[in-house]
């Protein structure tokens, strides 16, 4: 059996977790102390559209390299990323495979780095949170997953086997990096909108903003054109569909993190995006603008922790 190492066991991880786990997967999780503690008092507590359960979760803050995992699933947030990488490193042998599940290409690149060839693109889609009592809740029946090699390698059919269950719909692609992309190209658009004009798209919208919107979407999806990924007709419609639909409550998780004054993957998302525009000369004034108030939003956090401590 396949054995499985998730990095995080918030809401993506712990929702990916147990569904492998309801599965027979061997599962364990890598995560930070207090919430080794609570899946050792409690379980994993999973809660979906179909299912409310608590499952034994094997949970672990520290790893060895006495028995390489074959596949590491790493759903941190980016900015723990570079971080955590030196932790699960002695977990990964040589056949291992590792999936991120992270926004942007940064993180392809810096784990390339660290693994060579043993890297896979995963994209998931999932509504989910991490409720006040550590409860994972899914909260659309939506959970798929999509896995493909890079550099034109195959995905081991091992991995295909794992992945391959109940309440996950997985789809194996050949071009994942364009699909990495064209996910890109939409978060950071959704985020520019939202942050930039702080709101909803309807509310954006009725005050009329859609020249502003279709603008945003266009400057991200021509910085992925030109770097080679062009985004498709359907993921140009579905940006449309989303960031232009009249009365729509649709925030970006960008803006969410902005209202609630949290730490905001702002390099990850915006600007890595925008220093590859500046690199490639293609024209980026609201996705910079964005970037700008994001960056003031996080110099604000840091001087607000200095004077209270």
């Amino acid at each position: 059996m396949t054995r499985t190492l998730i990095i995080g066991a918030g809401a993506t991880g712990g929702a990916l977790g147990a569904r492998l786990i309801s599965a027979g997967q061997d599962v364990t999780f890598l995560v930070r102390e207090r919430r080794a503690a609570q899946l050792a008092a409690d379980g994993l507590h999973f809660r979906a559209p179909d299912v409310d359960v608590v499952y034994t979760a094997r949970a672990v803050t520290s790893l060895d390299d006495s028995d390489p995992f074959d596949l590491v699933i790493v759903a941190v947030k980016a900015p723990a990323l570079e971080s955590i990488i030196p932790t699960f490193t002695p977990a990964v042998g040589p056949d291992s495979r590792i999936v991120p599940l992270l926004n942007g290409m940064a993180h392809i690149e810096l784990l390339e780095r660290a693994f060579p060839g043993q890297v896979l693109g995963g994209i998931v889609k999932i509504v989910a949170t991490l409720d006040e009592d550590a409860t994972v809740v899914q909260m659309t029946p939506l959970c798929s997953l999509t896995v493909g090699g890079l550099h034109g390698k195959d995905v081991p059919n091992e991995i295909r086997r794992t992945l391959d269950v109940d309440g996950i719909t997985l789809d194996i692609v050949d071009d994942v990096a364009s699909q990495l992309w064209e996910k890109w190209a939409f978060i950071a658009a959704a985020g520019v909108i939202t942050c930039l004009f702080r709101g909803t798209i309807g509310d954006i919208l009725a005050a009329g903003g859609e020249a502003q919107i279709l603008q945003a979407i266009a400057e991200c999806e021509q910085i992925a054109e030109v770097v080679g990924h062009r985004v498709s007709e359907a993921g140009h419609a579905q940006s449309l569909g989303l960031l232009t639909e009249p009365g729509s409550a649709f925030t970006s998780s960008l803006y969410r993190d902005l209202q609630h004054g949290d730490p905001v993957e702002v390099e990850h998302i915006i600007g890595d995006l925008a220093a590859r525009a500046a690199a490639l000369e293609a024209p980026a004034p609201l996705l910079n603008a964005a970037l700008l108030q994001l960056r003031t939003h996080h110099q604000a956090l840091i001087g607000a922790t200095g004077a209270s401590s």
